[in-house]
């Protein structure tokens, strides 16, 4: 690939990024793939001719490195997806984990784009929700692109038959299935308005460690969960029993307001002594009515360092 190519195919790296996330439901594989991506697209550049567009052409060999990766049949899933909501343990001993390849993971809102005006954007934020990326993951393969390229990208049916080799039918087709399974799992779009207030007093509320202001803030059939445990429950008096419980852990603890998947968020330094708060999880909240009706907790530092987070907080 010429420089001046190579230039122009790097433009695209965040939009591309964004796209393989909601296939995969992992910012590292979706960094992989687009690395990938960029790698065939310097060794076949001779075979760029300018007979479509150059996003066109990326997001073809994107979507092949998307299929290529995943041959396997595993599909992420969040907690709930796995198990029935489960009771509140005496202390955190009995937790149970699943493999990081499980899951899905979040993507900071820095991380990913798609170009396009203000109005856009709103619909952009809801097409990286956790529930939205959770519910893609049911979808076959060739399906799911299908549905990303159509719903989200807005891409014709035309270009979708002409990107997979198929024709017109077998892309409506597609579509028609793969918007009929979303419909039964995906959660209801946030309404609220005043996302900011709900998100400050929810960080006040937990730095402070005051389970009574956190509870208020609460829908009564809020889910609480924190991959890669498999724990998750359900209901606002079951998350008050965890928080007086084995949630103690997270007392003293120090926030950073992030974003991720278009959704409030917090990350979760704890207390380990000598002025110091190390990475311990990020918080993603679900809205719904003005309440919090979701809490997911991503565990670990490694979700830190892909949110570009520091690896410590000093007094």
């Amino acid at each position: 690939m010429t420089s001046t190519l190579t230039i122009d195919a790097e433009a695209y790296r965040a939009e591309l990024i964004g796209f393989c996330y909601r296939y995969f439901g992992s910012y590292a594989e979706a960094e992989d793939a687009v690395q990938e991506t960029m790698v065939r697209a310097w060794q076949n550049a001779g075979g760029f001719e300018n007979r479509s567009s150059l996003r066109t052409w990326l997001y073809k060999i994107a979507t092949n490195v998307c299929l290529d990766m995943r041959r396997a049949p595993q599909r992420r899933s969040l907690p709930m997806d796995l198990s029935a909501a489960g009771d509140i343990p005496v202390d955190g001993s009995a937790l149970t984990t699943r493999g990081e390849d499980v899951w899905v993971g979040p993507i900071s809102d820095a991380a990913w784009s798609f170009p396009g005006d203000p109005a856009s954007a709103i619909e952009m934020r809801e097409s990286v929700r956790l529930a939205f990326v959770t519910a893609l993951q049911v979808l076959p393969a060739r399906q799911r692109v299908i549905l990303i390229l159509r719903d989200v990208l807005a891409w014709s049916a035309q270009e979708c038959a002409d990107l997979l080799d198929v024709s017109v039918t077998a892309v409506n087709s597609a579509l028609q299935r793969g918007r009929k399974a979303m419909a039964l799992r995906e959660a209801p779009q946030s309404s609220d308005t005043d996302v900011q207030a709900l998100l400050t007093n929810y960080v006040r509320a937990f730095e402070a460690y005051d389970v009574e202001r956190l509870v208020s803030l609460l829908r009564e059939d809020a889910q609480f969960s924190m991959p890669p445990y498999d724990l998750w429950f359900c209901g606002a008096a079951n998350i008050e029993r965890w928080w007086r419980g084995p949630g103690q852990i997270c007392r003293n603890s120090r926030t950073i307001i992030v974003g991720a998947n278009g959704q409030p968020a917090v990350a979760v330094y704890h207390d380990v002594g000598d002025g110091r708060w190390e990475p311990f999880a990020i918080h993603v909240l679900d809205l719904e009515d003005g309440r919090i009706s979701a809490i997911t907790h991503f565990m670990g530092p490694t979700v830190f360092t892909e949110f570009g987070l520091p690896e410590e907080i000093t007094e």
